[in-house]
């Protein structure tokens, strides 16, 4: 019974490695086929034959394309070569009448072209030139009135002088609300310096 089972485990054992043989055999067979097959070449792309060209080529004096229907081919026999004076002629006697000068005639008198009044430069230059520097402020116009005078003893004159809602007499040299120095007094006209801006104005006579 020992010996049989031993024979039984020794021909299972055989079987396998004659199997890992086999299948080890044909998997390096493949392998090898695989490697060693020279690549198949790809399909060129086939070469049309000269006739084929020829006849996939129009006909002569058959149109190409719907475009040239209209076009006419000419022949050397529809064309002239003489030489018409006669039709040259018209064209040789045509006289210049325009108003400027004439370029095909060495008499014409050249054209007079007008000199700028001023070059591009002079102009740019005056552009780019820096502006003066701004002068001093005008002074303020006197915010006096003056309205009427009356003559003293002495006979010299007192001039009323309305400053809003504020009325003041003076006489030559002296001052009025603490800024307007009173000058010379007449009928018609006083002079008054305003002391802020050292400004003298004539303030003519205005009717109340």
């Amino acid at each position: 019974m020992a010996l049989r089972l031993g024979t039984e485990k020794k021909g299972q054992v055989v079987l396998v490695i004659v199997l890992f043989v086999f299948i080890l055999g044909l998997g390096g067979w493949q392998i090898y086929g695989m490697f060693a097959s020279p690549s198949t070449p790809r399909p060129s792309a086939a070469v049309p034959h000269p006739a084929t060209v020829q006849q996939a080529r129009p006909a002569a004096g058959t149109p190409a394309s719907d475009a040239g229907q209209d076009a006419q081919k000419l022949s050397n026999a529809s064309l002239d070569p003489t030489l018409h004076f006669d039709k040259l002629a018209p064209s040789e006697d045509v006289e210049y009448a325009g108003a400027g000068r004439n370029i095909f005639s060495a008499a014409s008198a050249p054209v007079v072209i007008e000199s700028p009044a001023k070059s591009a430069r002079a102009v740019l230059a005056a552009a780019r030139a820096p502006l003066p520097p701004p002068g001093p402020p005008r002074p303020p116009a006197i915010d006096l009135k003056y309205f009427g005078y009356t003559r003293a003893s002495d006979k010299s004159l007192q001039a009323f002088f309305v400053h809003g809602d504020d009325i003041f007499m003076a006489r030559t040299g002296q001052i009025v609300d603490h800024r307007y120095k009173v000058g010379v007094i007449q009928q018609g006209s006083v002079q008054v310096t305003d002391l802020s801006y050292n400004n003298t104005q004539s303030l003519p006579l205005q009717a109340n």
